[in-house]
């Protein structure tokens, strides 16, 4: 009779563990603070994909850099230490050159024309050219802001910037903007910016105004042009060694999920950036309006220009100015 009391508890905790057994862990990367809405639409995407799942999948969202700056996570998703990241189109296009295509300055026109481009095919086939050398999965398209320039004195022209030493992000593309102006690039990794503002270690950085709010770069500089250089947008990636394993009802789950996060964060993100140059106006920072178009003709000239970072075809370039 002992025997069989043994077996049965046994057997009971076989069954019991193997529900712990089928569960995945996975860790989402990404370089954003808690409080911006990549973050907690990530954390809500986490949950509903648990929850539509069983609990088959339970993912970790790592914010702010913790597992490494946007070149790291992204080397990270090819070695396979994380499962999926947030990143901007212009590291992804340092693996796939295309892909980076609407980091050019004033290569989109406004909101409007970037969320043609999301639903576009034209983003589908650029997308589906970075799956096929990473065998990573493209999720979705999600908006980062317009860029705007800060500084600690008043730019209103592109004469204004020669020589300044602006900070960019570590990626090819962004030296196409600081060429357009006679700047001096200075790459910096996202998580040392403040420092090296606070340090006069540059003259300025650019960033949406949700970023530059959410990050307190308005602490350690003084005015804020309203450059609307660059439409930022952010990549989420599944890494291959995860997309591969699932099977077509948990694709169809993480592809609607993170859709919908994507959409999510883009409309909160145009919503703070609408209202945020009142917003410092009222913290006491000069919000300088600037002379767009001056800045816009320096650009133009230099979008399908190898030598400044252009790695799309004019075929892709013709078909993203075509959108409506």
């Amino acid at each position: 009779m002992k025997r069989i009391v043994t077996g049965l508890a046994i057997a009971a905790a076989f069954t019991v563990a193997l529900p712990a057994a089928a569960q995945t862990k996975l860790k989402w990367a990404h370089v954003y603070e808690t409080p911006e809405p990549y973050h907690t639409e990530a954390v809500w995407a986490a949950a509903e994909i648990a929850k539509r799942t069983n609990g088959k999948y339970q993912i970790e969202v790592f914010p702010a850099s913790q597992l490494g700056n946007e070149n790291q996570i992204n080397e990270a998703l090819g070695l396979g230490t994380v499962d999926m990241i947030y990143t901007g189109v212009a590291f992804a296009g340092s693996i796939h050159k295309p892909l980076a295509i609407t980091n050019a300055p004033f290569i989109l026109r406004d909101f409007d024309h970037w969320k043609a481009y999301r639903d576009s095919k034209l983003f589908r086939d650029i997308a589906s050219g970075y799956e096929k050398k990473t065998g990573h999965k493209v999720m979705s398209l999600t908006y980062y802001g317009q860029r705007h320039v800060t500084a600690n004195r008043e730019i209103k022209k592109p004469d204004d910037m020669k020589g300044m030493k602006l900070r960019v992000p570590p990626a090819p593309l962004f030296l196409m903007f600081t060429k357009s102006v006679g700047a001096n690039a200075t790459p910096i990794a996202f998580a040392e910016v403040y420092l090296a503002l606070q340090q006069k270690t540059v003259d300025g950085q650019e960033n949406p105004l949700p970023t530059i709010m959410a990050k307190k770069f308005y602490e350690v500089q003084s005015h804020i042009m309203l450059t609307g250089h660059i439409t930022e947008s952010l990549v989420a990636n599944v890494g291959g060694h995860v997309w591969s394993k699932l099977n077509d009802a948990e694709k169809k789950v993480f592809q609607e999920v993170l859709l919908q996060a994507a959409a999510r964060a883009s409309d909160q993100i145009r919503a703070s950036e609408m209202k945020l140059a009142d917003e410092f106006r009222k913290l006491g920072k000069t919000v300088v309006e600037v002379d767009r178009e001056a800045f816009r003709k320096a650009a133009i000239p230099l979008h399908n220009d190898a030598s400044a970072g252009a790695g799309w075809s004019k075929a892709e370039y013709d078909a993203l100015q075509a959108l409506k």
